[in-house]
């Protein structure tokens, strides 16, 4: 483990319990970022979209894995989504996360 596991917690083996407890993957990217490539059934909801859309999320009754292009605005996402209590975590950029699937 290192240091900044140790402090942060370890990114992938938060996104595999996740995954397990049957957690979706929300993708917070502009609609034209999803159009050019995203993760098969993941969920699309821009960030600038989330706040209209969180009943919706809410009624899925799921853990969230929240990506973008980079985990800059997947973590704004996560930190508005806990604050409104749903179990997010932040599975950073699509790309990487993609890899972890």
């Amino acid at each position: 483990m290192g240091f900044l596991d140790f402090i942060f917690g370890n990114k992938k083996s938060h996104i595999e319990t996740y995954l397990k407890n049957g957690a979706v993957i929300l993708d917070v990217r502009t609609l034209q970022e999803w159009n050019d490539g995203h993760i098969e059934n993941s969920i699309h909801i821009p960030l600038d979209e989330l706040p209209n859309r969180i009943k919706y999320i809410i009624q899925l009754g799921k853990p969230v894995i929240v990506c973008c292009e980079s985990g800059v605005r997947s973590a704004r996402a996560t930190k508005f989504l806990n604050l409104n209590n749903i179990d997010a975590v932040n599975g950073g950029g699509w790309k990487s996360l993609k890899n972890r699937l």
